[in-house]
């Protein structure tokens, strides 16, 4: 039997003001502890305000306890809560009498979390989302995080797995169980199944990586010529002086990454050097970065001079896609009425002129790139390396049941819900027995 942990969360309510402090104790002892500490044990999931006492009878503060017996608990075990004024000296003293009491210990970081993935309360995707919530910065990192942590993935691949092991049960049952009265067409039935939950997983997986830049946040990208203005755009977007603006050619030699919150999605903004031609010092690499960053950026802004156009700096144009978003800055240095591209946009960092429009447009980018729509909830590498490996699995069983044994076959299935285990943290042997002996009724 497990030996019983504590832990504490302070919530501070203000700097000059105490807060309060969560204690929470879980395992065999948490009820004993409770009672050691209040000389009660509440009813079950109602709270009660009591006076919590130290190992020598003095009290330390009074406070509001929580009783959680197993399995209906956070953790799968008996869970007790202790709510207290968070101030340093009544924390201490309350930690102090926890530590006293036998069979206690302060919990290992991400303790409690591992518990309750051990008693079956979250799969390994719901602890992810938990710490993914934590990090959350913006809206719609919250509301992914939140749905993931409700289950919506993990039901989802446990369907995917249960369907594998469904089919993967009856090909073994022809195998090990072959004079026995089975059903026929067992691997017909069996490739049916797989068809069906293949499709979702090449769907899921041809997501363009919304799920992940939605975590991670949607890289962009200002390229443009030397003294173009990229600078003076990234300080006017973050709303202070993240870079260094002068008129000296070069000043900006490395790339410099801003965190935005652009319509609720994360951005990571970067600022890069010059384009120019250049064949020695630092920077030629400050240079081969800024290509590099554009190469790879979700998102690229080339920003030209508008005191120049139409002339445009052919070492950015290079660079223009379709997909890039053209910015022409320094727009109270133009001459009035001069044409611009048609999906271009104007703008002035000095003056901030047509800024607003700059920060909708790429609000708007930012939620193409990592908008999912609630489908997409592939959130980590592990995710899709797993699920990937799945797919190739379920085809090559497939591809190859017409073609080969059974057993190899049985093979690939047994690989492809390993994998799709490997997601959730559920790798079991005993589900494939369960399935064979119910849906085939051996040994009635």
């Amino acid at each position: 039997m497990l030996e019983s942990v504590s832990t504490i969360f302070a919530l501070s309510s203000g700097r000059d003001k105490a807060g309060i402090a969560v204690v929470r104790v879980s395992g065999p002892n948490a009820g004993a502890a409770l009672k050691a500490l209040t000389g009660v044990l509440p009813e079950p999931r109602f709270a009660a305000l009591v006076p919590v006492h130290g190992p020598s009878g003095d009290l330390i503060d009074r406070g509001l306890v929580l009783w959680f017996p197993a399995p209906a608990s956070a953790t799968g075990e008996d869970v007790a809560e202790v709510q207290v004024h968070g101030g340093p000296a009544i924390v201490s003293a309350l930690l102090s009498s926890l530590g006293a009491q036998p069979g206690l210990r302060p919990a290992e970081p991400g303790e409690f979390s591992r518990r309750a993935f051990h008693n079956g309360k979250l799969d390994l995707t719901q602890i992810e989302a938990l710490a993914d919530a934590i990090d959350a910065e913006t809206e719609a990192q919250r509301s992914q995080a939140i749905r993931q942590m409700e289950g919506e993935m993990g039901r989802t691949v446990e369907f995917w797995r249960t369907e594998v092991m469904g089919a993967l049960a009856h090909i073994e049952a022809a195998i090990d169980f072959s004079d026995e009265e089975l059903p026929t067409n067992i691997l017909l039935t069996a490739a049916a199944r797989i068809e069906a939950v293949i499709g979702p997983m090449e769907r899921q997986l041809d997501d363009r990586h919304r799920g992940e830049r939605l975590r991670d946040g949607v890289r962009m990208v200002l390229i443009g010529a030397p003294n173009v203005g990229k600078s003076s755009v990234l300080n006017r977007l973050s709303q202070r002086d993240a870079a260094i603006v002068s008129p000296t050619a070069g000043t900006t030699r490395d790339v410099l990454e801003v965190h935005l919150d652009l319509a609720g999605y994360p951005v990571i903004l970067a600022d890069t050097a010059g384009l120019r031609d250049v064949t020695e010092g630092v920077e030629v690499q400050g240079v081969r970065r800024a290509h590099a960053r554009a190469e790879a950026a979700d998102v690229k802004i080339a920003l030209f001079d508008g005191s120049q156009w139409p002339d445009r700096d052919a070492a950015t144009a290079d660079l223009v896609d379709g997909e890039t978003l053209v910015v022409i800055n320094k727009s109270d240095l133009m001459d009035e009425g001069t044409a611009t591209p048609r999906h271009s946009l104007v703008i002035s960092a000095k003056t901030g002129a047509g800024l607003d429009g700059l920060v909708h447009r790429l609000g708007q980018l930012a939620a193409e790139k990592a908008s999912s729509g609630g489908q997409s909830w592939l959130t980590r590498a592990r995710h899709r390396d797993a699920l990937v490996a799945c797919v190739g699995h379920l085809s090559a069983f497939l591809a190859t049941k017409d073609a080969t044994g059974v057993e190899i076959s049985a093979e690939e299935l047994r690989l492809g819900a390993r994998a799709l285990g490997r997601i959730t943290g559920r790798v079991d042997v005993d589900d494939l027995l369960d399935i064979v002996f119910a849906d085939l009724c051996i040994g009635k």
